[in-house]
């Protein structure tokens, strides 16, 4: 191959490339657009019909950014988050299986929105230390085909990418899905022995910010083979 054959090989592969992932990433942002919208609607009808008239337990809506917001419920905060990029399957990944990608690599370029489930207190109190998890992630193709991979989300896995366009129907089933595994999954007590000993740095914190380390199962491990 001559340096013309080359340089046009390599020229056609960005073109190419460049206009799948911009295509991608249209794809993603309207699909993260359509998300604020449906976490709006849930706020205003779930709230309109809690039983129990307590301003703590309402669901509550933040938008933080083109690429990020946040549903407050309850105690719990779940933070909705687009990355700006386009991505790849890595060679070992079970998606390389189905003959929907094989048939066309392009297929397998995905934006990504993760869900995380933080406490509410602990941007509240801003306790810095204090830990999240990512529940659930969404990957979103150049057809709007798409897969799930997190928590009770048996439903939308990387076998069916290829068979479905992520309506709005099903992205308010994943987010009603996450909430449901964020009320579920409680603040379990750290083991004694983790938190027998603090240092006056540690107590200090603490009154001052609230600072010491909490998140949901504290001192035990949030294992990706729970991820359905």
């Amino acid at each position: 191959m001559n340096e013309k054959e080359s340089k046009d090989q390599i020229l056609s592969s960005l073109e190419m490339k460049a206009i799948v992932k911009q295509k991608v990433y249209d794809q993603t942002l309207e699909t993260f657009s359509l998300l604020k919208m449906i976490l709006k609607e849930i706020v205003t009808e779930y709230n309109s019909q809690l039983q129990i008239k307590d301003t703590r337990i309402n669901l509550a809506y933040k938008d933080r950014g083109q690429f990020e917001c946040e549903l407050k419920v309850a105690g719990d905060l779940l933070i909705f988050s687009m990355h700006s990029n386009i991505f790849e399957f890595d060679r070992n990944h079970n998606v390389w299986k189905l003959s929907y990608v094989n048939e066309n690599k392009m297929y397998s370029y995905c934006g990504i929105i993760n869900i995380y489930n933080f406490l509410a207190d602990s941007f509240k109190y801003n306790r810095t230390e204090d830990l999240g998890y990512l529940i659930t992630r969404i990957f979103v193709n150049i057809e709007k085909h798409f897969f799930v991979e997190g928590k009770r989300q048996n439903e939308y896995l990387y076998n069916n990418f290829g068979q479905a366009v992520l309506s709005k129907e099903i992205l308010k089933e994943i987010i009603l899905n996450a909430i449901l595994y964020s009320l579920d999954f409680d603040l379990l007590v750290p083991p004694y022995d983790n938190i027998k000993i603090a240092s006056v740095a540690q107590m200090n914190e603490k009154m001052e910010f609230s600072k010491m380390q909490t998140g949901k199962r504290l001192g035990f491990k949030f294992n990706s083979d729970d991820v359905s």
